[in-house]
């Protein structure tokens, strides 16, 4: 794939999806199907818009049923997935359907909170819906009135999916079929953390000494549409919460204020300042250890264990009575880390909300800071 994006002055070269494999490969797969003729490569456009064009590996077509590979690019991003082949099988059956399912190396749900069922195949929404976008247009095209049995494989899943976070999900057998875009832009570590540190250069230049920080866009959307905060001056951090933490107190910020969903702030409770999920998985352990200090329920402590989403477990403590409790000895740990992060100089707090529950705690200098942030939109402090 010829696609770049330009990240801090380098030029990083984009790739695709699983899913955009899979898709493509049951897109050629049906086409074979009906005419009984081989191809050798396959277009797919992306739900981003840009038009791929793919080779096709492993033909195989009989009457009955066509299989076919397109092997998975990563692009600059590097991926534990690239580099392996995604398969399709494709048949045809009398009811005008198309049904999608998984074959080896292709994950299964065994958990619930996940975007698939228990039971079905770890194939994400937005390829099932390439896929069933693609087959339609090829049923019109051919006149075809019948339907689709799909079958998605993945010869190396299986293997490959030990190195993932799948099996502690509860994906279990193999790889999820993944991707919104289609497409895999590159980002390299250093590349977005100076990012992060040019968008902080240039408010600690601008006079700013109060900071506004979001893991994301969940934060975002939070702290403007619930607490009305501004946002002109605020900086996304993604996971690299330490970092800019660092930064920010090096460029001489004197408060700090942290806006996240509990899924990555309550990492900070254990004193992990880098929130990816290759870094660290620990939103379970420290939600039960928390549980644990106020009562005594083995089975709600080993059900929180047992979770996948902290929606899950935030379930659990409601109906259990303990959120509030819970949730004030986390926020306390989260300050007592946050403050020694950033020294005796500089203020700083956290507030905490879920997408589903909505706001769930502060820290006790998250007023402070709050009620400041909503006066700089007036006085441009």
């Amino acid at each position: 794939m010829e696609h770049y994006i330009y990240k801090n002055r380098q030029k990083l070269r984009c790739g695709y999806t699983t899913g955009s494999c899979a898709a493509a490969a049951a897109k050629a797969a049906a086409i074979m199907l009906l005419r009984q003729t081989p191809l050798s490569q396959i277009e797919l456009m992306t739900p981003k818009g840009i038009l791929l064009s793919l080779k096709l590996h492993d033909v195989q077509v009989t009457p009955n049923r066509v299989t076919c590979a397109v092997q998975k690019d990563s692009g600059d991003d590097p991926d534990v997935t690239n580099g392996i082949l995604v398969y399709a099988a494709v048949e045809m059956q009398p009811t005008p359907s198309v049904a999608i399912c998984g074959g080896a190396g292709v994950g299964t749900v065994t958990k619930a909170g996940l975007e698939q069922p228990i039971g079905e195949a770890a194939i994400n929404r937005v390829p099932r819906q390439m896929i069933q976008r693609e087959l339609a247009q090829i049923k019109e095209e051919h006149e075809y009135t019948g339907g689709f049995r799909v079958t998605i494989s993945i010869p190396k899943g299986a293997a490959l999916a030990q190195k993932t976070f799948n099996p502690k999900l509860g994906v279990i057998g193999g790889l999820s079929v993944l991707g919104t875009s289609g497409i895999v832009e590159p980002m390299s570590e250093q590349a977005l953390v100076e990012s992060i540190f040019i968008e902080l250069r240039m408010l600690a230049a601008g006079g700013a000494k109060h900071l506004l920080l979001t893991p994301g866009n969940y934060g975002e959307h939070f702290a403007r549409e619930h607490i009305h905060l501004d946002l002109s001056r605020s900086v996304k951090c993604s996971n690299y919460i330490g970092q800019t933490l660092d930064k920010a107190s090096e460029l001489g910020f004197e408060k700090i204020l942290l806006v996240g969903h509990i899924g990555k702030l309550i990492k900070l409770a254990g004193g992990i300042m880098d929130t990816h999920s290759h870094t660290a998985d620990c939103r379970m352990e420290l939600l039960a250890a928390h549980t644990a200090m106020h009562c005594t329920n083995r089975r709600l402590i080993c059900g929180i264990m047992d979770c996948i989403t902290t929606d899950q477990a935030l379930d659990l403590l409601i109906k259990h009575n303990l959120t509030k409790q819970v949730m004030a000895s986390v926020l306390q740990k989260i300050e007592m880390h946050l403050n020694h992060r950033v020294g005796e100089q500089v203020k700083a707090g956290a507030i905490l909300f879920s997408n589903r529950h909505g706001y769930l705690g502060e820290t006790a200098q998250a007023q402070e800071l709050c009620a400041h942030y909503i006066q700089a939109k007036e006085t441009n402090i």
